[in-house]
């Protein structure tokens, strides 16, 4: 019977030498309160990173016109940059980068029942929503708005009313990035009987603790807000479409919606663009291009990219997002360019 008064010492020095091997860190994700300007924060040493490679990097942020630079690691702030009189709480435009936005509550919408992607958006809007042949129009489904390849003629610019939206190809034969996308949102609003901007602040922005509006620009439908805005809807993506306890965006949604849509551009979901593929098509063009997107960034990063340079990086493997807002690094483009790899180039010296 002596030998179980050792027992609770030899339990205690166990527990001790595991937790001195095996640290225990944590690492549990974290959701910044909502309407607060608290948000936890992660150091760079304290993950193990190269912090000689973080000067580079901000060097090079500054150098390309960037505004603004995000790092999240499982939701907590790693690095928070603003450049060229940026501030914390200053706008700036996500361009393209918002397309996600209207995935997301297209997602929402689907799941309160209002919706369904696989219907033709006439459903939604009626007939004689574009120029082209009544059969031809009846075969553009919600789902061909949000994966880029409704065939509707993408070189007449990017003015949606119905004369500008002409018959190319039959919907799902033929992948263009076009302003067409911007449908879905009146689908919602005709299907929710709310104006877009209503449904999108009820249902999405406000539950999370974004600011920002939409503005109308033209023919064009653009988000503005500032970096960390930006920063929580990439943490609600990156969290599978929760927010702490509470799903907002459908986790089987989001799942199509990152994953390829369509057969033709390997690199698109719904409006979300993909890595670690072994092809990808580019914004004007009808080119294939071989390898993947951004060859620097991990195979299964995921991103909303938007005109000069406007950036949502969402990275599962390693509990990342990363944002970056500003002019364009290396000349005006319309998602996709040299930056990015560039970029990925410093971020993975000092991730890796």
């Amino acid at each position: 019977m002596k030998r179980l008064y050792f027992l609770p010492l030899i339990v205690t020095v166990l527990l001790f030498n595991c937790s001195k091997d095996e640290p225990v860190e944590n690492d549990t994700l974290y959701f910044p309160p909502i309407n607060s300007e608290t948000w936890e924060t992660k150091s760079i040493a304290d993950l193990g990173w190269n912090e000689s490679e973080l000067q580079p990097l901000l060097d090079f942020l500054e150098e390309k016109n960037t505004k603004s630079f995000m790092i999240l690691y499982n939701g907590r702030i790693v690095r928070e940059d603003y450049f060229n009189g940026h501030s914390k709480t200053a706008s700036w435009y996500w361009a393209s980068a918002g397309k996600t936005l209207t995935t997301a509550v297209s997602g929402i919408a689907q799941e309160e029942g209002l919706i369904n992607i696989n219907n033709k958006v006439s459903d939604y809007l009626g007939t004689g929503w574009t120029s082209a042949p009544l059969a031809k129009e009846n075969l553009i489904t919600c789902k061909n708005l949000l994966s880029m390849n409704s065939g509707l003629d993408d070189s007449l610019g990017d003015d949606v009313s119905p004369s500008n939206l002409q018959y190319v190809a039959d919907a799902g034969t033929r992948w263009a990035y076009h302003n067409v996308y911007v449908k879905m949102q009146d689908v919602v609003a005709a299907a929710s009987n709310q104006t877009w901007n209503s449904y999108f602040n009820t249902k999405l922005r406000d539950k999370i603790g974004m600011n920002g509006l939409w503005v109308n620009l033209g023919d064009l439908s653009v988000y503005g807000s500032n970096t960390r805005s930006m920063a929580r809807f990439g943490l609600m993506i990156s969290a599978k479409g929760k927010w702490e306890n509470t799903q907002i965006v459908p986790e089987a949604f989001l799942n199509e919606a990152t994953n390829t849509s369509q057969n033709i551009n390997k690199a698109y979901g719904y409006l979300w663009w993909l890595n670690g593929k072994s092809t990808y098509h580019l914004p004007q063009t009808q080119i294939e291009f071989n390898g993947e997107l951004i060859p620097n960034a991990p195979a299964d990063m995921y991103a909303a990219l938007g005109k000069n340079d406007q950036k949502i990086y969402i990275v599962p493997s390693k509990k990342l997002v990363i944002i970056r807002m500003g002019d364009a690094g290396d000349g005006e483009n319309f998602a996709l360019s040299t930056f990015d790899n560039d970029l990925w180039g410093k971020i993975s010296a000092l991730i890796d």
